[in-house]
């Protein structure tokens, strides 16, 4: 009869471990398939118009990058655009400036075996470099350089065991885990426009022609509100116009702007890293007395949002009463390490060749950033050319270029990845100096590095074979941990409970097992 009973409850025992369904947490969210750089480079010769005059001396060549789409394919992601150079030169038998606006398409690729067309892209394009060359006074040969920092984005789901449901009823015992870990939660984007007028200085004369226009796309403050992203940012628009008077003028304006992104599954405290893009638009004189640039802009804010959350864990269970046949399985996930903004001022002076009266212009282009390590720290360097734009003591316009490194050291271990946008940020000085050009500069480092880490957990547990009773087993058994050894591992060995073996040694607490000769009581 005894025995019936025995195995009515090892039955029932066992049925109800065969019901056994883990709690999962569910994690959706994006892995980064490819981070990096694309330079494509485009040539194309020009036809000066009828209606330009013949050129006596290219001065300089200036523009912008339009990006016009971004495609993830199979195994590969495409991006297409234009590049808007804008040649500036001085006039053979006539005075004052000139300029010619010249379109140049261009495609760049990258290739990855894990893109494919169900992926989101990233991209920010820029002007890395230009030149032209007068091949003679009706024909010139422009060659530009796009840059395009890319990321592609695959959709992720895990569904990570937490916890066994009811464990103290089944007569199972858990062991779980606190992990803390860095998702990548939503990536999203919106395009908008801008249109917005920039009155010319009075003080000056009227514009008899626009020469050049340069926009610079900065970003501001972001914030997630219920199921809303709501991010301010400005695109500063910097003017180079031929006066009524022949003579070089420069002006400028900021359009700021307010924008509203849905954005689902994020909290409000997560990280928000907005990107800003051109994807078309220009400037032009409006209003008919040369006083008015109209700016109409298109742009694409795409947002990357990250957060850190904490994970509950199942690292482990089994069965007082009866073997489990336990599977687990590894999640690689990332953690959090560091991330900010680091500024760094830059100074750079060089000789000229040619006296220096006045600065008539100045830009600042940002092409790659690489990394280095000295020690425990992670060096960044920023590779940006400064081109400046004066006029030399014979009156005439004259560029000047210059390449100047600038390096920002990190406290970042070796085993992490770290990620990194530079860009200019505010005024760009540039002044006459003793033989040549002084130039000053603000960079901003935007950095966020991570480490990756495997994360284990049970993904299933089945019952086994019930354990043979031979009735020599002992009741008691007396040992003491082994280095490293976990109060857990014992109790698991001889199919019983932490508590029990606290209780049945009167210890205070777990920690105070170690060093110490224990009491298994063993379950019956």
């Amino acid at each position: 009869m005894h025995r019936r009973n025995e195995a009515g409850c090892l039955y029932k025992e066992w049925n109800a471990l065969m019901e056994l369904e883990l709690d999962r947490t569910q994690l959706n969210g994006y892995e980064a398939l490819l981070d990096t750089t694309l330079f494509q480079e485009e040539t194309l010769e020009m036809i000066v118009p009828d209606a330009c005059p013949d050129i006596l001396r290219v001065v300089e060549t200036d523009g912008k990058v339009l990006l016009r789409s971004k495609e993830a394919m199979e195994g590969r992601v495409e991006l297409t655009g234009t590049i808007r150079a804008c040649v500036l030169y001085l006039p053979d038998g006539e005075s004052g400036m000139r300029h010619l606006e010249v379109s140049i398409p261009f495609r760049a690729c990258a290739e990855g075996k894990d893109i494919g067309p169900g992926c989101s892209v990233t991209a920010c394009a820029r002007l890395r470099r230009a030149d032209t060359r007068a091949v003679n006074p009706r024909k010139v040969l422009v060659r530009a350089e796009a840059a395009v920092d890319v990321t592609v984005f695959a959709p992720m789901a895990e569904s990570i065991c937490s916890q066994v449901p009811d464990a103290a009823e089944r007569s199972v015992e858990q062991l779980t885990e606190t992990q803390e870990v860095y998702l990548t939660a939503c990536v999203q984007e919106k395009p908008f426009s801008l249109s917005e007028e920039v009155a010319l200085s009075a003080s000056k004369p009227a514009a008899a022609e626009l020469l050049k226009s340069r926009i610079v796309l900065c970003r501001g403050e972001s914030k997630i509100i219920g199921n809303k992203l709501i991010f301010k940012g400005s695109a500063d628009v910097s003017l180079l116009y031929r006066g009524e008077d022949d003579g070089v003028y420069a002006a400028g304006g900021e359009l700021p702007f307010s924008q509203i992104m849905e954005v689902s599954g994020v909290g409000e405290g997560a990280d928000c890293d907005i990107l800003l893009t051109l994807s078309g638009g220009d400037c032009a004189l409006t209003g008919g007395e040369g006083r008015t640039v109209t700016a109409s802009l298109d742009l694409v804010a795409q947002a990357v949002i990250r957060e850190p959350r904490t994970l509950e864990v199942l690292a482990d269970a089994y069965s007082t009463g009866r073997p489990l046949n336990a599977r687990w399985e590894t999640y690689p996930m990332a953690r959090r390490v560091d991330g900010g903004i680091r500024s760094q001022n830059a100074r750079e002076i060089w000789e000229t060749g040619t006296a220096v009266r006045e600065v008539t212009d100045c830009r600042l282009a940002v092409s790659q950033v690489v990394r280095s390590r000295e020690g425990e720290k992670l060096i960044l360097t920023a590779q940006a050319e400064v081109n400046v734009l004066y006029t030399g003591e014979d009156g005439a316009l004259y560029a000047a270029q210059r390449q100047v490194s600038v390096p920002c050291a990190l406290e970042v271990p070796e085993e992490c990845q770290c990620f990194c946008q530079c860009e200019g940020v505010g005024e760009v000085y540039a002044a006459p100096s003793a033989g040549g050009l002084e130039a000053r500069f603000t960079l901003d480092f935007r950095y966020r590095a991570q480490s990756r880490q495997q994360i284990t957990a049970l993904s299933s547990l089945e019952p086994g074979e019930p354990r043979e009773s031979t009735g020599e087993q002992p009741s008691l058994v007396l040992r003491m941990l082994e280095q490293g050894e976990r109060l857990w591992d014992v109790a698991k060995a001889y199919a019983t409970t932490i508590a029990d073996i606290i209780s049945a040694n009167e210890l205070e607490d777990e920690a105070a097992a170690a060093g110490r000769l224990l009491l298994i009581p063993r379950k019956r």
